[in-house]
Formats: structure tokens, sequence, C-alpha cells
């Protein structure tokens, strides 16, 4: 829509025709912009949102691996070089076999092996929350609590940690862990 005032130009009193594009001006200025912005947002947000929730999966099949005693499943989750901070020691395992030294062992040795590094009572774990605290393309950090249970359903004991995730060779994967759990 345009719009034409007349108005009276102090300059030498001519009456000159101020046209003013009020309308387009204001749309031009003021709401494209915002759109854009909208718009760019929202991909954004659509991108996170896909970062995002491909993070939460790779945290699924971490404690699920975990529950399911799976320690090659477990380890595909995770990149290497890992580090892992407990206990006021900060742990680097180069490799798979140096997170877990029994992987050459039968599945079933494995497990064994796997069952009495998490303890007697140990039956399962869970995800008691996760919030993604700090994010950008490449790294999430995730602070989470999980919790230890036996099998009868009682609690062995809840622990704060931060995951850091990275995407690294084309998937996202676990780099290291801050954990206050005792292993």
């Amino acid at each position: 829509m345009l719009r034409v005032l007349a108005s009276k130009e102090l300059h030498g009193g001519n009456l000159g025709i101020a046209v003013l594009l009020m309308p387009i001006r204001l749309f031009a200025v003021r709401v494209v912009p915002l759109l854009l912005m909208m718009f760019m947002a929202h991909a954004v947000a659509d991108d996170n949102a896909d970062r995002d929730k491909e993070v939460m999966l790779v945290l699924d099949q971490f404690m699920k691996s975990l529950n399911q005693l799976d320690i090659v499943a477990h380890t595909d989750t995770m990149h290497f070089p890992h580090f892992r901070h407990t206990k006021g020691d900060v742990v680097v395992l180069e490799s798979p076999e140096d997170y877990f030294p029994y992987l050459d062992l039968p599945q079933a040795q494995r497990r064994e092996k796997l069952r009495n590094v998490l303890g007697a009572q140990w039956d399962h774990s869970e995800w008691i929350s996760r919030e993604i605290v700090q994010a950008s393309p490449a790294k999430v950090h995730v602070a989470t609590t999980f919790v230890r249970f036996r099998k009868d359903g009682s609690e062995i004991g809840a622990f704060d940690s931060l995951y850091i995730l990275t995407f690294e060779g084309g998937r996202w994967a676990i780099k290291g862990r801050s954990s206050f759990a005792p292993r």
C-alpha cells in the first residue's frame, strides 16, 4: 500500500508532495528481519532437535547395553580415546580393550567379568534425569543422574554425572564422563 501526503515545505514556501512508503518501509525494516530471524531460529532449533535426539539415543544405548551386560555394544557408544573422572582421578582409555580388557573372552565370561565390576548387589541402572546444559554442533554436555538398583528394586545409590558427547567420524558417541559414582 502506498500513502501519499501533501505538505507545505518550509524551504521557500513551495507546496511539495512527500511520498511516504511507510507501510512498505515498515514491512521491509521491521517485519522481514523478524520473519528471517524466526525462520533461522526454527531451522537451528530443528538442527538442535536432531542433534539432541541423537545424543539421547546414544545415552539410551549406553544404559541398555550396560543393563544387558553387552560390553561390545557398550563400548560402541564411546569414542576413544575416552576419559573418565571419578574419585579425583582422570583416567584416559585409549581403546575399548583399555576400557574392558576382557573383550577377547567368550560372551558369557565377559558378562560375568562386567557383573563383578558392577558389584554383587547390582541388577540394573536407570537414568533419572538427563539435561543438555551446553552444546555446540560437535560437542554436547549432558548433566545426568542415574540410579543403580538391586534385583528387588531397592536403590543401591543415585549418582550425578556429566557426560560429554562428541561428533567424530560421522557419529555421536560419549567422549568422556565425570561422575560421583564409586566406579
